[in-house]
């Protein structure tokens, strides 16, 4: 776990969301879905005050692993667990490793080590914490895609990697310095850190952006942090974005 010391400068004041949006950001969730739900009934409190003809939640990735309940936040996020607003869910490196244990052995000691054990007991797989030792590799990997239901499994496998709004855009870890958006590779978009978090290059947008943990959101000029370690700190935090707003809620 890579925690940044907060930092904020002003960000750019003329960067807005779509016209007559209402756009929250929603940082890590990994597996926390109590604090999901606290956090939902605060933007459906926050929505209704507003009264804005469109409303937008933007999940940043890493929605499982680690904490409790991954099962829970993905039949949540299969459903409609916001009437009226528009739902988008981008998928994080955890998703990413999740999808490709189904038929990559490889990536079972990171996925597994980092998160992945806790997210396969939360569908009912007992599996223990030195399952190297006691439970040979390919039987975990055929118990967990007999244990992930189809719809889990297209939703997971649908997820976009950026998705734009307005005068933002909205991904996982962040963007390579020097390469347009529209030509982000993917492994960048799931898992960059240092070279983008220490640029001060004008990406085109103000990147929101999740995957690495701060003491506090952090704005900058070319990008919003909001990553403040949920499983750890029991702190989900969410960006609202309106018109020439930008403030914090949390959960």
């Amino acid at each position: 776990m890579i925690l940044r010391a907060f930092r904020r400068s002003a960000p750019a004041k003329t960067a807005r969301p779509t016209e007559d949006s209402r756009i929250y950001a929603v940082g890590d969730v990994h597996g926390c879905f109590d604090l999901w739900r606290l956090l939902k009934a605060k933007i459906l409190d926050d929505a209704a005050q507003a009264n804005r003809p469109r409303n937008v939640v933007v999940l940043l990735g890493d929605i499982v692993d680690r904490g409790p309940d991954s099962c829970a936040m993905v039949e949540e996020l299969c459903g409609d667990p916001l009437p009226g607003f528009e739902i988008l869910c981008l998928k994080g490196n955890h998703e990413d490793y999740l999808l490709r244990f189904l038929d990559d052995l490889s990536v079972a000691p990171s996925w597994l080590t980092y998160g992945g054990l806790a997210t396969m007991r939360s569908y009912g797989i007992d599996v223990p914490d030195d399952y190297h030792r006691d439970l040979p590799i390919e039987a975990l990997q055929a118990e967990w895609r007999e244990r992930l239901p189809d719809h889990h499994r297209d939703f997971l496998r649908g997820l976009k990697e950026i998705h734009v709004e307005g005068d933002f855009a909205f991904v996982h870890a962040g963007v390579r310095p020097g390469i347009p958006l529209e030509l982000q590779s993917s492994e960048d978009l799931l898992w960059i850190r240092g070279p983008f978090l220490n640029s001060g290059e004008d990406f085109g947008k103000v990147i929101v952006h999740g995957h690495t943990i701060s003491n506090a959101p952090e704005f900058r000029a070319n990008r919003i942090g909001i990553d403040t370690g949920a499983f750890v700190t029991g702190r989900l935090s969410c960006l609202v974005l309106d018109a020439d707003e930008r403030r914090i809620i949390e959960a």
